[in-house]
């Protein structure tokens, strides 16, 4: 039997150290490091000079290797889903699904089951359930397949062997925080067991060419609970965003081998499940005010896809000697930036009043498109001017208050004109290049924020 040691992990990275620390030395956290056991490593034998010989025999040439199949990779039945994947699931990937309690994980692998189990047969491995809680369920969805199998059960090793031998197409793990391995001490749900448990399957869907959904619960800050190694080790890791209080989710990749990261994909939670939302623009901008001060909306780009969002600003007189700067879906920082350029090149004072930014809808806006709309919008509530409901603006703002350039311009003014807007105001460098002599839109190009904001009055 192996002697085992005990080291400290780190319950956010997976640093691991010789002895307890009370702050990591990797992610800065304080009170992070938790006690386990591992088995010591044992010297290289004869039977692993032999594994390492039959690893040899493996070797390939890469262009040897057929991957122009067609079916490398299998349509999920939710273009939404098929998006953010990269064009639907490959096979022998291990894809990580993590998000809050409740907020349709589950949900959203039971219903892709129902087309897949067209054509393919899936194994569905709850930690959580009874075999007759998820059948529940299902009948809720409406999901029905002949081609779906039920297995509860929390034994990695055992799930592991009965994939291999019965060769499911398609397995969904739910979830891997109640999944253990018995040679382990430490309880399910710990460092270890998750970042072995992964590793254990990650091996079996690599070498059965079996596609594997992983469902991961996340920790207090919002990321998969676990070791940051776990993430190293899956394919793709895809976040569900959204409030409880809202019907919509938002669905992102924060990882993925085979495709985009800047992708994203928009469900509705409904009583029959969640539901695409094939126009996330309209939804975006429905209840959308008129005439109010503080509302700009602007063009963003989410991948391929541009959406139209809209930003609302509220400033007013602090009651504290440290004015408030909170921002809900945009950088916190850059609205310092923004806030700092309108006070030292338009001359506005903003030292004494506390200023808010929300971004309508739970969307995040993280490129710097999303300057312009959030100056206007600050413009706006700070003179109690409303900018005309017809106006979209996007462009990125320097620290000398001129406008850089931005990508995608043309998609950007196609969508604002799909959704029925009047005007656009844009960086003048991103009108090179196009073709506009056909378009029925106004496209005002803007040099400075001082140009754009006396463009948005005029329609």
């Amino acid at each position: 039997m192996a002697k085992t040691k005990t080291v400290y992990v780190c319950n956010q990275c997976g640093y691991e150290s010789a002895k307890w620390n009370g702050k990591c030395p990797s992610c800065e956290n304080w009170n992070t490091f938790e006690e386990v056991e591992v088995a010591a490593k044992s010297s290289v034998s004869k039977t692993a000079a032999r594994k390492a010989a039959n690893a040899a025999e493996k070797i390939v040439g890469i262009n040897s290797v057929d991957a122009s199949r067609d079916e490398i990779r299998y349509k999920t039945g939710m273009k939404e889903l098929d998006r953010v994947l990269g064009g639907g699931l490959v096979k022998g990937s291990l894809v990580l699904l993590g998000g809050e309690p409740g907020i349709g994980k589950s949900t959203l692998l039971l219903q892709i089951c129902q087309y897949l189990g067209e054509d393919h047969t899936i194994l569905y491995v709850s930690g959580e359930e009874s075999v007759r809680q998820i059948k529940l369920r299902a009948d809720r969805l409406g999901v029905n397949t002949e081609n779906l199998y039920l297995l509860a059960e929390t034994d990695a090793e055992a799930i592991a062997d009965t994939i291999a031998s019965e060769k499911p197409e398609i397995a969904v793990i739910d979830s891997i925080q109640t999944m253990g391995i018995r040679d382990i001490s430490s309880a399910p749900g710990s460092i270890t067991q998750v970042r072995e448990c992964t590793s254990l399957f990650m091996r079996t869907a690599k070498s059965e060419e079996i596609p594997m959904f992983i469902v991961g619960h996340v920790n207090k800050d919002g990321a998969i609970a676990g070791p940051k190694v776990m993430e190293h080790i899956v394919d793709a890791v895809l976040y569900f965003e959204g409030q409880k209080n809202l019907s919509y989710r938002i669905l992102r990749a924060a990882k993925n081998r085979f495709g985009s990261t800047n992708e994203i994909g928009v469900f509705e939670m409904a009583n029959a499940g969640l539901e695409e939302v094939e126009n996330p623009s309209m939804m975006l901008l429905s209840g959308r005010p008129t005439d109010v001060s503080g509302c700009c909306v602007s063009a963003v780009m989410e991948g391929s896809r541009p959406l139209m969002a809209e930003i609302q600003a509220l400033v007013t007189k602090s009651g504290f000697s440290a004015p408030r700067r909170t921002a809900t879906g945009f950088d916190y920082n850059r609205l310092y930036l923004i806030i700092a350029v309108l006070e030292k090149r338009l001359g506005f004072a903003f030292g004494n009043l506390d200023v808010y930014i929300n971004i309508v809808g739970g969307l995040r806006l993280d490129e710097p498109a999303a300057d312009l709309p959030v100056a206007l919008a600050l413009y706006s509530s700070l003179t109690d001017k409303v900018i005309n409901d017809k106006i979209v603006a996007f462009g990125e703002i320097g620290l000398g208050g001129e406008l850089r350039n931005i990508s995608h311009a043309l998609q950007r003014i196609r969508e604002a004109k799909r959704m029925g807007f009047e005007k656009i105001i844009l960086p003048k460098q991103a009108l090179k290049g196009l073709d506009l002599s056909k378009s029925d839109i106004k496209i005002a190009g803007v040099s400075s924020i001082r140009q754009a904001i006396g463009e948005i009055q005029n329609i």
